[in-house]
């Protein structure tokens, strides 16, 4: 797809090829069907407490899936955020994402959230690993960053594993579950990402 953007050329916008496979997971659209599995993960606490969302009540996990599906839609699409699979199983077990917030200076930003169930394994760094991948390869990015409460120090210790370097410490910048936080900014730039 081509898109005018004012005072330049035409650019064509390229995609992230789905799903994505890695040696343990499936990373795929969500689905309305994933309802209830996301539901599992999105409605605890222990989940949401460094996160802007949650608990998730059903109807709220139910306007996100919705949300998901249209972003799907959308061209050029700004925003993949994938159902995280085992490839041993068809259920859901958490999310990752990845948001163009910049098409003209190529930047995105990644998420990520997993089930308690299945933390400690290196889910999330396999997952955050392979979106790394399809941003800077796929889509041509230059840039990714990550942020994260700086109380959940398991999240810093992915982005690390990443590869992604601490690029700031911002005090009370963000309300999380009702008080005000104090986050790390984590990036990495295509240079440096080996997969």
């Amino acid at each position: 797809m081509r898109v005018i953007v004012p005072g330049r050329r035409n650019i064509k916008l390229p995609v992230v090829t789905l799903p994505i496979v890695t040696p343990r997971l499936l990373l795929r659209d969500f689905v309305s069907s994933d309802l209830e599995a996301v539901q599992a993960y999105s409605g605890l606490e222990v989940v949401s407490r460094h996160l802007v969302w949650g608990p998730n009540t059903l109807a709220q996990t139910k306007e996100a899936i919705h949300g998901f599906l249209e972003d799907q839609r959308r061209k050029p699409r700004r925003c993949y955020e994938l159902g995280i699979v085992p490839r041993q199983g068809h259920r859901v077990i958490g999310g990752v994402g990845l948001k163009i917030t910049d098409w003209f200076n190529r930047t995105g930003d990644l998420g990520y959230v997993l089930h308690p169930d299945y933390w400690g394994h290196g889910f999330a760094e396999e997952a955050g690993r392979a979106m790394l991948d399809a941003g800077f390869r796929e889509l041509g990015l230059h840039r990714i960053t990550a942020i994260c409460d700086q109380r959940n120090k398991a999240s810093a210790r992915v982005m690390e594993r990443l590869g992604m370097r601490r690029e700031g410490a911002f005090r009370q910048s963000k309300v999380i579950q009702g008080a005000w936080c104090d986050e790390f900014l984590y990036a990495t730039l295509a240079s440096d990402f080996s997969n």
